[in-house]
């Protein structure tokens, strides 16, 4: 006989002669039901392996204790750092995570989105892809009356969250610290201007060349993306051209990595031929050397802010007023930009 693979309260109930309500109060700890007989009811559940049925308890409920959440990346150090901020965040409150990966894929995006509407979330927080444009899903969230947390990457839009790192101001910092070092020349390699923390690094970026009065050389911007790829075909094309910068300011530190591999296979040293700085750090940064310094995200905070906001929102939905939250940023200085050695680069993260 097959070996029945879902234990219901029905089954718990008919072992114990109770009814289904009795079972399902018990094992909520409903005051309505003897010490004794909760008791009961849970070593029972516990024998034949009785574990929730969250979809119908979501149903019966309206409730579903979880919160949705989609980034477009896990195998970055930002991303990952943050989701463990948010699991922490959300456990500390009672909460599951639903985590979705969008892997920088709009439609992969909206689909994640779809599917944990369908679960019934209580909340999403998502930090958007690359190539979002479109902001009809993101409509649909609210017309569900879900609230919406943007973190990091976001949209604006009326009825959502969001909760952002002081990007232009960290920007500025790194390209600051580089001009103070000596370095005239410095180039950006960009992400995209269509996202918010790539118009606002690079904005931090003009900021700081226009207080020192020193020329934007449109030919040492790159926009691109915010991967190693990014980072090494950026450095490429100021190569070809034999017109180096001094320096570089990179807008991840991915794409910091990628301006490593480049400038090793044309044979230029880091920081001695060129420099470099970035906006973010990595798990892997100290077996990079030169160690790179960088604009200092605080991840545990960003992803704590996600929750508390999301949460807020959820607890109180009618009198909840949207709230955009921006987390300041500070300079970490390591082995790279402390010291002007001939040409440099800079990179954020």
């Amino acid at each position: 006989m097959k070996k029945k693979t879902h234990i219901t309260l029905y089954d718990i109930a008919k072992r114990l002669n109770v009814s289904k309500v009795t079972v399902s109060k018990a094992l909520r700890g409903h005051p309505d039901i003897s010490r004794e007989t909760t008791k009961e009811v849970k070593k029972i559940a516990e024998e034949l392996g009785y574990t929730p049925n969250f979809a119908a308890r979501n149903l019966s409920s309206q409730k579903s204790n979880t919160i949705g959440v989609v980034v477009p990346k896990i195998a970055h150090f930002f991303f990952s750092s943050v989701i463990e901020a948010i699991y922490d965040a959300a456990f500390n409150n009672n909460y599951d995570i639903a985590l979705m990966v969008s892997q920088e894929d709009s439609s992969r995006e909206k689909k994640h989105i779809d599917t944990l509407l369908a679960m019934r979330v209580d909340g999403i927080i998502v930090s958007i892809t690359q190539q979002t444009k479109d902001k009809a899903i993101f409509e649909k969230v609210l017309s569900r009356n879900v609230p919406l947390v943007f973190m990091d990457r976001v949209v604006e839009m009326k009825g959502t969250s969001q909760v952002t790192v002081d990007d232009r101001g960290g920007a500025f910092n790194a390209v600051e610290q580089a001009i103070r070092k000596g370095y005239k020349k410095i180039a950006h390699l960009g992400g995209y201007r269509e996202i918010n923390i790539g118009k606002d690094r690079y904005a931090g970026f003009v900021d700081a060349m226009k207080q020192y009065d020193l020329p934007v050389n449109p030919g040492w911007v790159v926009f691109g993306g915010f991967g190693e790829d990014n980072g090494y075909n950026g450095f490429m094309e100021f190569y070809r051209t034999g017109n180096m910068p001094e320096f570089i300011f990179a807008v991840t530190y991915p794409v910091a990595l990628g301006v490593y591999t480049a400038a090793a296979e044309v044979g230029m040293k880091i920081p001695d031929d060129i420099d470099l700085i970035c906006f973010g750090n990595s798990s892997v940064s100290r077996f990079i050397k030169p160690e790179i310094s960088y604009v200092n995200q605080p991840t545990d905070v960003l992803g704590k802010t996600a929750v508390d906001l999301v949460l807020e929102h959820i607890r109180d939905y009618e009198n909840y007023r949207p709230k955009r939250i921006q987390i300041p940023t500070n300079l970490v200085l390591r082995e790279t930009c402390v010291k002007k050695k001939g040409v440099g680069l800079a990179v954020i993260s």
